[in-house]
């Protein structure tokens, strides 16, 4: 074999091993808490009876239709009529439609209020998201559901994403069973980490529902559990339910890769119509994600601040800043 035939073959080589290294990436857009206080219920009702929530979302579409994939802490329950607002919510379906039509294809169910309308009212809530065609995770009809889809199991292009989701409780509703609602218990959470390791998972991202409300900056137990989280596995953490913005920050990767994690402390509300101080603005986060040889990395992270806003016409809608 001539010289120039081995540097052709060793030519090719490289060539193809580099295109089957071609990596993937994801852009994921999370969003904070989708409240449904009572003003928004009486703005949204029609003379028909029906709920109208088409203008909520207009002037944000543009950032969640970049992404790749837009998620949401969904904070009500769709328990049927007779609807209500604080301190036990319940909305209308035509809520959680509005939320998709927006763009949100994953809803998170794992928060303080989930429990509203007691059992019944989470299976319907996880039944009306089914018929929409909305992934949901963090409650759960049946121990058998959730060992069937938890952790949830996000791919796209050649990347699969873990996506956890975990609440610090209930309001103090006991969730009676077969329900299950994922509480904040690290012995589970271990378990529920191995098991996404099992699946192969690329990347972990665990959705918090924790903290303290109203609180600017995280407390002590959200900073022991986020050392926790990235000693056991986690990638990046997305927090909520102060119902204010917190910080955002990178943490050094625990694995000495050379990459870094993201930590979103809490989101703040996404809509809602609260009052207290600083409960009308809030964040998007956007992660981007490239899958490469070796590993899954955070390439960048993209902060999209918003706030709530009552327009003239009595409409209550999330705006970008």
């Amino acid at each position: 074999m001539t010289r120039s035939a081995i540097f052709i073959g060793i030519w090719l080589v490289c060539t193809l091993g580099a295109s089957a290294q071609t990596p993937d990436s994801i852009s994921l857009y999370f969003a904070g808490d989708m409240m449904q206080h009572k003003a928004q219920l009486d703005v949204a009702l029609q003379p028909d009876g029906t709920y109208d929530y088409g203008g909520c979302f207009t002037q944000v579409i543009p950032e969640i239709e970049a992404a790749d994939v837009a998620v949401c802490n969904f904070e009500t329950t769709l328990g049927g009529a007779p609807y209500s607002g604080y301190p036990q919510f319940c909305s209308p379906d035509a809520y959680a439609q509005a939320v998709r039509d927006a763009g949100f294809s994953i809803f998170l169910t794992a928060n303080n209020h989930c429990m509203d309308r007691r059992n019944r009212g989470l299976v319907r809530t996880l039944d009306v998201l089914d018929s929409l065609g909305i992934a949901h995770i963090g409650t759960y009809r049946s121990q058998a559901e959730r060992d069937s889809s938890y952790p949830y199991i996000l791919e796209h292009g050649g990347i699969r994403i873990a996506l956890l989701n975990y609440t610090y409780d209930t309001n103090g509703i006991p969730v009676a069973p077969p329900c299950i609602v994922n509480y904040i218990d690290t012995t589970v959470i271990k378990k529920d980490l191995a098991r996404a390791r099992e699946l192969k998972a690329d990347c972990i991202i665990a959705c918090m529902h924790w903290g303290t409300e109203y609180k600017l900056q995280p407390d002590a137990s959200q900073k022991r559990l986020e050392d926790w989280l990235y000693a056991h596995g986690v990638d990046h953490i997305i927090g909520g339910h102060p119902h204010v913005v917190q910080p955002v920050r990178t943490v050094p990767d625990y694995r000495n890769r050379p990459t870094r994690h993201l930590t979103v402390w809490s989101l703040g509300n996404y809509i809602s119509n609260m009052s207290a101080p600083n409960t009308y603005n809030g964040l998007a986060v956007t992660l981007y994600l490239k899958k490469n040889i070796l590993d899954t990395r955070m390439t960048r992270y993209d902060i999209h601040p918003n706030h709530t806003e009552h327009k003239r016409d009595g409409s209550i809608c999330v705006v970008p800043d």
